[in-house]
């Protein structure tokens, strides 16, 4: 079986991994493992191939939708069981295993990386290809690209010196948006210097102390839980806080282009 998998697994230059059999010409049977790999789905106009969702989907439209556990735990039997055509994944170290041996059952995989900007416009691009929505994909890419010549544009006729800015995904441990992450490309966007532009990785993990040192002017908190942010705003309490309305920024996908206007809203509004 594992020969069989080999055989069948094949990769991109840009990271995509496709696993298992060949997808179907017609899908109608999907599960994603990711809540914005189920929003790309369901802007595609593909809602109703849905079969199976992560229990990280909080979007009404899925609210029904079987939970297939999370993005580094997916239930495998779970999974089987919905009998889907095609599961998508974003591709990850952690569901590596999980993915490979839904493949080795003979179900097509979707494996897509989500780091980089142009990570979530190929993501969407791949997506729409399997599900005969690549007319809509195009347009949805045209969203963000143009939402990002429009921001950098804004940001090219300032004449204010650029704000400092740190973006925290999470408080226990703290980690935030470092170089080659898709929010890093966004700050540089929106004319702002990300402070952990220089850390070793893409989300590192810093210590309070190497936060406050930092010295941000803005902190985007886009955390989705509120363990640990009282302590951290009481030692870095001199910048202006903001945290974005939408979950654009904590989960990269279709909704890019307006997390993007959002975060150009938030870091240069007025004090």
């Amino acid at each position: 079986m594992k020969l069989v998998l080999l055989l069948l697994l094949t990769s991109d230059p840009n990271g995509v991994l496709r696993l298992g059999p060949k997808v179907p010409a017609r899908v109608e049977r999907v599960v994603t493992l990711a809540p914005s790999l189920t929003d790309a789905v369901l802007r595609l106009g593909a809602g109703k191939t849905l079969v199976g969702v992560s229990r990280f989907d909080e979007d009404p439209a899925v609210a029904g939708l079987q939970r297939v556990g999370g993005f580094v735990d997916p239930s495998v039997e779970t999974v089987v069981a919905l009998k889907p055509q095609l599961v998508i994944a974003q591709k990850s170290p952690g569901n590596r295993q999980a993915v490979e041996k839904i493949a080795e059952l003979g179900i097509s995989v979707l494996a897509l990386p989500m780091t980089t900007v142009r990570d979530v416009t190929e993501a969407i691009t791949e997506i729409g290809a399997s599900l005969g929505a690549a007319e809509k994909a195009r347009e949805l890419v045209a969203g963000i690209e143009e939402a990002r010549a429009r921001v950098r544009a804004e940001a090219k006729a300032r004449k204010t010196a650029a704000p400092r800015v740190m973006l925290i995904y999470g408080f226990k441990p703290l980690v935030v948006a470092g170089p080659g992450s898709f929010a890093d490309e966004l700050l540089a966007d929106v004319g702002a210097v990300n402070v952990a532009g220089k850390a070793p990785s893409a989300y590192p993990v810093f210590s309070l102390e190497r936060a406050v040192a930092l010295q941000p002017d803005v902190v985007i908190d886009c955390s989705d839980s509120s363990d640990g942010r009282d302590e951290t705003r009481e030692l870095i309490r001199k910048p202006r806080w903001v945290q974005p309305r939408s979950r654009a920024l904590l989960q990269p996908g279709p909704a890019l282009g307006s997390g993007l206007l959002e975060l150009a809203a938030a870091v240069h509004a007025a004090p």
